[in-house]
């Protein structure tokens, strides 16, 4: 009988609609002292990689696709670690993955739950300690809120020359990733599906633009810099109560997130609180580019060393959508998979 070379079990999650895949088994040893030390190694890690491109790529996977393994936590203060990946690499944070993460932590038992009430899911990241807080009725979850690192805004206003002449100005903040942020309506555009093509060639350009520059190299630990991702946005509404904001955000070397992006969502409470648009008394409604929702707040203000910020948590949910089984044959000749874009 022909054996697998590489045989991967994961389980597959949404978080409004972005897809999250767990590999907590199977996986080759992976040196470091801590989360970040480990994701400072993972890409020179050729088991690891082979996996990770297997999974990441067309036949398996898509050029959006994203997930994480579980790894050992920094130490007994959290319930485990994980390196977050994607095509393009490993990423220092990801939202809505720690949200998917509580969900599964919840669904395997790797946490006992409450069943009438929270249960805090403490997950080491590369950026820093989180928190998925699961709620439940009954036995059913009905929401995660992801508490996030302290985040803060970077700069404003920073100028970025478009390949076609144009000059914009954009804001960066930080949710555990620098994230640069512009309105929809400074480029001529909207947060619609038809203009996805559009929205992904600008994301990119400004990316890339700002991502060896001093605002995208702020971060104390240099590994946690350079710009992670693109937030453009519609402004829907505001209240005294309520500040409605709709997104896409780019990310990586244009990837797209069909949720609100969890530590963009906190980048941008950051920067909203930063400007007073957003204040402890205040929810920001985040939707995203396919109508899915984020709720987001400030549960409170902070400083680090010379930043002032804000601990922002993010509300949403995360649901299981497959339990699969990977396989790599040895005349498989797409053994790295593949990617269109």
């Amino acid at each position: 009988m022909n054996r697998p070379l590489v045989k991967i079990t994961a389980a597959d999650y949404h978080t409004a609609g972005e897809p999250f895949r767990i590999v907590s088994a199977g996986l080759p040893g992976i040196s470091g002292a801590t989360v970040l030390d480990k994701r400072a190694g993972a890409s020179s890690n050729q088991e690891l990689e082979q996996i990770r491109k297997l999974l990441v790529n067309e036949p398996r996977g898509h050029a959006d696709m994203y997930g994480g393994f579980i790894v050992e936590p920094n130490d007994d203060g959290a319930d485990f670690g994980v390196l977050f990946w994607h095509g393009d690499g490993y990423s220092t944070a990801c939202g809505h993955g720690t949200i998917a993460l509580g969900a599964w932590a919840v669904d395997t038992g790797l946490v006992a739950a409450e069943p009438n009430g929270e249960t805090a899911v403490t997950i080491d990241v590369p950026s820093g300690r989180v928190q998925a807080l699961v709620t439940q009725e009954n036995g059913i979850t009905t929401k995660i809120s992801f508490r996030n690192v302290f985040s803060h805004a970077i700069a404003e206003a920073v100028p970025v020359d478009l390949d076609d002449g144009r000059t914009v100005l954009v804001d960066i903040g930080y949710g555990g990733a620098n994230y640069a942020s512009i309105e929809a309506s400074k480029l001529g555009l909207s947060v619609e599906p038809k203009h996805l093509d559009e929205l992904i060639r600008i994301g990119r350009q400004i990316k890339w633009k700002l991502n060896e520059t001093p605002e995208s190299n702020s971060q104390a630990d240099e590994r946690l810099n350079g710009i992670y991702g693109t937030i453009i946005f519609d402004e829907i509404n505001s209240t005294e109560t309520e500040l409605h904001q709709r997104n896409v955000t780019i990310y990586a070397d244009g990837r797209v997130d069909r949720s609100p992006c969890g530590s963009g969502t906190a980048a941008r409470i950051a920067q909203l609180a930063h400007s007073g648009k957003l204040t402890k008394s205040m929810t920001l409604v985040h939707d995203s580019i396919i109508g899915t929702r984020f709720l987001g707040r400030i549960e409170e203000t902070q400083t680090h060393g010379q930043s002032s910020g804000v601990i922002p948590v993010i509300t949403g949910n995360a649901f299981q959508v497959a339990n699969s089984e990977f396989l790599l044959f040895e005349n498989d000749e797409l053994d790295a998979g593949f990617s269109l874009r």
